[in-house]
């Protein structure tokens, strides 16, 4: 490769940290994404406290985070870098799928949640989706996590009712083909899910996506849901 096509790739390529204790995962991911038009690698972690610190000198679009570290994990990794550097989309990717661990990487921040078994395809599509503002849950844990979602919702929902209800904004009212494509985004469907069955483009997906996040007034999807949640829009 000619160090003109070198530039020209690098170019506004989406820039990735790889963080995971062993060599031998960072090296296989870093192999997946050499060859992907539009992402770089810029930088490798063996730890969260590494990760930080590689955070804040390269400031990469995008953190591939391993969970279980030593010296510091990946769940107060991800906190940290959420609250220092909130441009940088953190996806967690783990061998683990145990509930507390998908909450509790979530809360810290991260936009996404994979497990290790997943394809290349869905990490490189997780990868440029969060740059796109979506969120990317791995269909085996996305169930559990809108269900803890609708449980947490519904105990906002008790106390105190009449002073929440009072608070609670007013909302633009949703159309029709908005509500299909919300009931689809509380199932944990991705945009390209969501066009095949309702035979629509992603990118029109996409549109609806951001005028139900926009009518809802949420920060993203999954808030968008958390608060339809809470509203009684949708039901799981």
């Amino acid at each position: 490769m000619h160090a003109g096509e070198v530039r020209e790739r690098e170019m506004g390529s989406i820039r990735v940290l790889l963080v995971d204790d062993q060599q031998i995962v960072r090296q296989g991911l870093a192999t997946i994404l050499r060859y992907e038009l539009g992402i770089e690698v810029v930088a490798e972690a063996a730890d969260g406290l590494e990760a930080i610190d590689l955070v804040g000198d390269l400031e990469p679009d995008v953190v591939l985070m391993d969970l279980k570290m030593p010296r510091l994990g990946g769940i107060p990794a991800t906190r940290r870098i959420c609250r220092q550097r909130p441009e940088t989309q953190v996806i967690i990717l783990t061998t683990y799928d145990a509930d507390d661990l998908v909450f509790e990487g979530i809360k810290a921040g991260a936009r996404g949640y994979l497990l290790k078994d997943a394809s290349s395809e869905e990490l490189v599509a997780a990868i440029r989706g969060v740059m796109r503002g979506e969120s990317s849950i791995d269909p085996a844990v996305a169930r559990r996590v809108m269900e803890e979602f609708q449980r947490l919702a519904a105990s906002e929902a008790v106390t105190p009712p009449r002073q929440e209800a009072a608070d609670e904004p007013l909302i633009e009212p949703l159309t029709p083909r908005e509500e299909e494509v919300l009931d689809l985004l509380a199932e944990g469907l991705s945009n390209r899910e969501i066009a095949a069955r309702l035979h629509l483009t992603e990118g029109t997906v996409r549109n609806y996506v951001s005028a139900i996040i926009a009518k809802l007034q949420a920060n993203d999807r999954t808030h968008a849901v958390v608060t339809a949640l809470r509203r009684g829009l949708v039901d799981l």
